[in-house]
């Protein structure tokens, strides 16, 4: 499970971001008659829409699929989400209009997204609490690994083929992931009996959300449903998995905003998945301006971006789980979300450093490995920073797992499509020291937002549940998990 779960992410994005160290290539070959050297820099600005409108809708599309998904369940989605994402994969494959390949990548990254955003849900659907920590790790590198593979394997097609032929591979391993999902990946959902009994042997259980305490029988008193056989799993639709209806369940991620565990959870993803985007879309022309790399060469440097996320499974994983089962027996045996966040200290050293040595340099020209390490850092920290603060807040709103994750990728996709329009502009104006710089210190001041929310966290939790805004957010009974 958590194997495919992570070939899907790596999916995700390896069409999404990998093209982008072929920018220039495409660039020529849809604006040839204005190519010429004053002429590119127009052409790459109007290619890199390509690239900014599908990592705006990788997230802001999950709008639509998380109702869907809370809703159906989890197979239905994948299926259709990936048989979306290897049809738009055929034909970016084969159109040449600009305008056609265009919509092919806004709608590639509406297919795409899904996956990413379903994953944390099946996730805590199968895994128990003690091991999400270490799994959501994975998860998250497998996204990043996604970016720096599909960009290091696209440099590697372009040294003896056409651009377009990323585009052939990508269909080609899309559609093997499909058979896989349509053949291994049963539904996560499952609708759990929670009906009061009365009997000799209760447990009594606090309901957080009423203050009130409903028993539920410990053994003996409820018939175990038989287990479904293979062709059963196979099945598309098994039914709906909540009573809620649809308005409420697209309402509640644009309402869950107001939050601040989740609002400051999306901001952590924002400045370092976000500035991840400003680091890319800027990648090619950088390494080529400073040290004269064509895209082959500029994408090997990101090897290091794999270590980095591969690092950061343990760090982001592992570590914080054992940093929370420490501050547990500390805590009498008590879990608290919060009790996660002191792991992310790592990551307030890794970030800014990351942003640092890539801005500097490359403005100085220094040897290329300073602003390759940078971009390991920077990976290390998505995986580290993000993971920590993504299961925080799942952990806090476990029942809204899904609305929550929707909630910061859109924040994270809007931050993001805004910063690789601007980049460019900002570098060209104030260099890159000064541009990564700045981005180092307001990384910086985000993630030490960790500090207040550990110590107040649980009370924030409790007077902002109560917030008459917040009433969209609040779930029904049957969205509960027994966590």
């Amino acid at each position: 499970m958590a194997t495919l779960i992570c070939l899907a992410m790596f999916m995700c994005n390896f069409l999404a971001a990998g093209p982008t160290i072929a920018i220039v290539e495409t660039a020529l070959d849809f604006f040839p008659p204005i190519a010429g050297p004053a002429g590119i820099p127009a052409a790459i600005a109007k290619t890199a829409y390509f690239f900014t409108s599908t990592a705006l809708l990788q997230g802001t599309g999950n709008l639509f699929w998380m109702p869907l998904v809370n809703k159906y369940g989890r197979r239905p989605i994948y299926i259709a989400s990936y048989t979306l994402y290897f049809g738009v994969a055929l034909w970016l494959s084969f159109t040449k209009a600009y305008g056609s390949f265009l919509a092919a990548r806004i709608l590639m990254g509406f297919a795409s997204g899904a996956a990413e955003t379903m994953a944390p849900l099946s996730i805590a659907d199968v895994f128990f609490l003690h091991e999400r920590g270490a799994v959501m790790a994975m998860y998250t590198a497998a996204l990043g690994c996604g970016v720096a593979g599909g960009i290091i394997i696209a440099g590697l097609i372009t040294i003896h083929n056409t651009w377009r032929v990323i585009y052939y591979v990508g269909a080609a391993l899309i559609g093997t992931l499909l058979i896989l999902v349509i053949f291994t990946f049963p539904e996560t959902s499952y609708i759990r009996d929670t009906t009061p009994i009365s009997s000799g042997s209760e447990t009594g259980i606090s309901d957080e959300k009423t203050g009130t305490s409903v028993e539920f029988a410990e053994n003996g008193s409820r018939t175990i449903p038989k287990r479904k056989t293979y062709l059963q799993e196979l099945k598309l639709f098994s039914g709906t998995y909540t009573n809620e209806s649809l308005l409420n369940l697209f309402l509640r991620p644009i309402a869950l905003v107001v939050l601040p565990p989740v609002l400051w959870g999306s901001l952590v993803m924002s400045v370092t998945i976000g500035f991840l985007v400003a680091v890319t879309s800027n990648v090619a022309p950088a390494y080529s301006t400073a040290y004269g790399f064509v895209a082959w060469q500029t994408g090997l440097c990101f090897i290091s971006a794999i270590i980095g996320s591969l690092i950061g499974i343990f760090a982001g994983g592992h570590l914080s789980d054992r940093v929370t089962d420490f501050f547990t027996k500390r805590n009498g045996g008590l879990r608290e979300p919060e009790m996660r966040l002191p792991a992310i200290a790592i990551s307030l050293i890794t970030t800014p450093l990351g942003l640092i040595l890539f801005g500097v340099g490359i403005q100085n020209k220094l040897h290329w490995i300073c602003p390759t390490i940078g971009l390991g850092l920077l990976n290390f920290s998505i995986v580290q920073a993000t993971n920590v603060s993504l299961v925080y807040t799942i952990d806090c709103y476990r029942p809204i797992a899904g609305e929550v994750t929707v909630t910061s990728m859109a924040l994270k996709s809007c931050f993001g499509f805004l910063l690789s329009f601007y980049t460019n502009p900002w570098i060209d104006k104030v260099g890159y020291t000064n541009a990564y710089g700045t981005m180092a210190g307001i990384s910086s001041a985000i993630l030490l937002l960790a500090i207040p929310i550990y110590i107040f966290g649980k009370r924030i939790r409790h007077a902002t549940w109560h917030w008459s805004v917040v009433k969209y957010v609040h779930w029904d009974e049957d969205r509960e998990v027994g966590e």
